[in-house]
């Protein structure tokens, strides 16, 4: 796994948020010319953690501002902004403002569940499934 800010601290971030309800991001998907681009939006406010990815790839701010962890460290960039992205990235972006993110791979994939097993790793403690939907929502505990 590639060492952004620490693979260990993005995933003990991962660990404490899983035990808070989730945010299910705003999540488009485009398929075109062997191509696959993923929009999602996020509001102010929302720190979420992504998947191991395996390919290289683009990570495009479209607009907005973030926190993002990166090979240099934990970051607040505001877009238009373009990373790229190496095999074994696993980024935490938390939304310091309303905040549009795109990510750009190279793949002949036709469906969201396609794509995803070719892009990232299989993570029993992820916490999304293809498509970006919500895995294990802890329950609401009641006083």
């Amino acid at each position: 796994m590639n060492d952004l800010v620490g693979m260990d601290k993005v995933l003990a971030l991962q660990a404490e948020l899983s035990k808070l309800p989730q945010y299910e991001p705003e999540t488009k998907h485009y398929f075109h010319g062997g191509m696959y681009c993923r929009e999602v939006w996020r509001p102010a406010g929302v720190l979420v953690v992504g998947a191991v990815h395996k390919k290289e790839h683009f990570y495009l701010i479209v607009s907005g501002t973030v926190g993002i962890t990166t090979d240099d460290g934990v970051q607040e960039i505001t877009g238009p902004h373009l990373f790229f992205s190496k095999p074994g990235t696993k980024r935490a972006v938390y939304a310091v403002t309303d905040a549009l993110c795109m990510t750009f791979h190279a793949l002949e994939a036709k469906t969201v569940e396609e794509a995803e097993a070719e892009l990232v790793e299989a993570e029993s403690d992820n916490m999304y499934s293809p498509g970006n939907r919500i895995k294990n929502q802890p329950q609401e505990v009641l006083l």
